[in-house]
């Protein structure tokens, strides 16, 4: 296929396109293309979630099962596990899961399990586009010779980006339509034709000079929330010392209108991004020698707010002689942020464990994870009732949800810890809110 007939079909909306990975990344950005008029179709080898969206169950907090219904219905949107269907693809993008070793190592098998398949259905004249969040240079050290083995030529029938996702779940005020995106492509024609396919569904695309600078942007964005946060968090250690609300402090200078931005402290980090993504940069320049102090130091401080919040809340019941053993703790929120179901990673999880280790009696409500398990035993979220809230000896805050009556928790509940300053605001007797 020609270089013009394929921006034809591109502009046109006629192109094929196939999504690899229909997870929190992947789903929503299938569906857009699809709204969009793209006949498209989403990959994925997990056979349990490609029957649940084949009838139209979203897993993602950004759509609904009717949107995806419709498009389903119209034929806009079909999924599968049968990779044949990359054969008879224009435009391939990889949104594959790229987690960590226990040692804390990049794992790209999922991305090399991808292009793999996509290099064995090479045929001239494809997108290729990774988005999966990986280390500066495996676009070009990986992808580029995979698929150059192949018989594809860079910029002539191959054009081969990296466009970094940036989709924030449950983010409504920013959508994916709204977030810019960058566009990495291995030669000037390569990134013109993925940023011509991204335009015709984000108002904003930036081209850059080639797949390492997108890759690197990616992960300095998470490398700068990693570190704020990490930040935040130990000023919090310190306010706490100090005897001052850390909450009434950050509000006080982020009342500077320049050189300042507001983060906040919590109980850790979660997710499939922030805690993940800064070690993938941190390996790649340890194999050139550097060593990266501000993500190893961020780290060590983010990792240790578990066992801080466990420390805040056993010495808040030692205040009201009561003894972390057979203590009753209700935790509000397992979710590794507001308004999501998502568990990956989330520090609530780590509470709970290491109460549960200390001989607390452990209850959690969370009206997103309907179920957790936990080394083995297996929870079920509660109603948070008055009834559940005064029978506790501690509420403890993990995740602020928009559903939670704070203002209740704090006159109902004998001793609320708040690890999200949720409770921020609200009048409470002396001793009864103890917050980072």
């Amino acid at each position: 296929m020609s270089e013009a007939r394929l921006v034809d079909l591109i502009r046109s909306h006629t192109a094929r396109l196939t999504v690899i990975g229909q997870g929190y990344v992947g789903l929503p950005l299938a569906v857009e293309f699809a709204r969009a008029g793209f006949p498209v179709t989403g990959l994925d080898s997990d056979a349990g979630r490609v029957a649940a969206l084949r009838l139209g169950h979203s897993h993602s907090p950004d759509l609904e099962d009717q949107d995806l219904i419709g498009l389903v219905r119209d034929g806009r949107y079909e999924v599968t596990s049968d990779f044949s269907v990359l054969e008879r693809s224009d435009v391939v993008i990889i949104c594959v899961p790229t987690p960590l070793r226990k040692s804390k190592d990049p794992d790209i098998s999922f991305v090399m399990a991808a292009a793999e398949a996509v290099a064995a259905r090479f045929r001239p004249g494809k997108v290729i586009i990774l988005e999966s969040t990986t280390y500066p240079g495996t676009t070009e050290e990986l992808l580029l010779p995979m698929l150059e083995g192949r018989g594809a030529k860079a910029g002539e029938n191959l054009f081969l980006a990296f466009s970094p996702e940036r989709i924030d779940p449950g983010n409504r005020a920013f959508r994916l339509r709204d977030i810019p995106k960058v566009v990495g492509g291995v030669t000037t024609a390569c990134t013109q034709m993925a940023a011509l396919l991204y335009r015709q569904i984000v108002a904003k695309v930036l081209e850059v000079s080639n797949p390492t600078v997108a890759e690197l942007a990616k992960l300095y964005e998470n490398v700068f929330r990693n570190v704020n946060i990490a930040l935040a968090n130990e000023f919090a250690l310190m306010c706490g010392r100090l005897g001052v609300r850390t909450r009434e402090v950050i509000d006080a200078a982020a009342t500077k209108p320049f050189g300042f931005l507001p983060f906040y402290p919590g109980p850790g980090i979660g997710g499939h991004c922030i805690g993940i993504d800064p070690f993938y940069l941190a390996w790649k320049m340890r194999l050139n020698g550097y060593e990266a102090r501000f993500i190893h130091v961020a780290d060590e401080i983010n990792q240790s707010m578990p066992a801080h919040v466990v420390e805040l809340l056993t010495d808040a019941l030692n205040r009201r002689r009561r003894c972390l053993h057979g203590a009753k703790i209700l935790a509000l929120g397992v979710a590794y942020k507001r308004g999501v179901g998502d568990i990956r990673e989330s520090p609530a999880l780590e509470v709970l464990t290491r109460l549960r280790d200390k001989g607390a009696a452990v209850s959690y409500a969370d009206p997103y994870v309907p179920s957790i398990s936990l080394d083995g035993v297996a929870l079920k979220s509660v109603e948070v009732t008055d009834g559940e809230l005064a029978a506790a000896d501690c509420v403890v805050i993990l995740t602020d949800h928009p559903e939670f009556d704070y203002r209740r928790i704090v006159e109902v509940a004998p001793l609320v810890v708040d690890t999200r300053n949720a409770t921020w605001g609200i009048p409470a007797p002396a001793g009864r809110v103890i917050a980072l």
